[in-house]
């Protein structure tokens, strides 16, 4: 499930929810641990090739992703919070001039439901409309990577 709610939200936010089939301890581990990351990485298309991840309060990450049709793109951050199974707080940036040029913040919730998990994500802020705009495919499609990688069955 997909939820970009305009209405409550600032014209230089972005919200988008989803609900996993998987426990939040495997959710929480996707976004945790390197080796799983990098497999869910990046939008439909494109292919994570090289991650570097401190994950802790103040540590840095960086990864790189390519696709048949665009060079290598690279984002980076800082983890700003990290609340094991429940919320991780991260800075967001493309990096050699591959996007937008604004530095936004990135606040992922993790809400058991169920058997499942809800994961709500929120970035901002945005320099402008376009600049948030420009997000809102690549999100969903990466969160479609991640939610088949944490449903694919053991």
């Amino acid at each position: 499930m997909l939820r970009t709610e305009k209405s409550t939200i600032r014209d230089d936010e972005l919200f988008i929810e989803r609900v996993f089939q998987a426990p939040v301890s495997l959710v929480w581990r996707l976004w945790e641990e390197p080796q799983h990351m990098i497999r869910w990485w990046g939008p439909e298309g494109f292919t994570a090739t090289d991650l570097k991840v401190d994950f802790r309060v103040g540590g840095k990450w960086e990864i790189g992703m390519i696709s048949e049709a665009y060079p290598k793109k690279w984002s980076q951050g800082e983890f700003r919070k990290i609340e094991k199974d429940r919320r991780l707080e991260f800075s967001f940036a493309w990096a050699d001039g591959s996007g937008p040029p604004t530095e936004t913040i990135v606040i992922v919730e993790l809400i058991p439901e169920g058997g499942g998990t809800r994961q709500t994500f929120h970035q901002a802020p945005f320099a402008s409309v376009e600049d948030r705009d420009s997000h809102i495919l690549g999100w969903q499609s990466l969160f479609n990577k991640q939610q088949a990688y944490a449903e694919k069955p053991s």
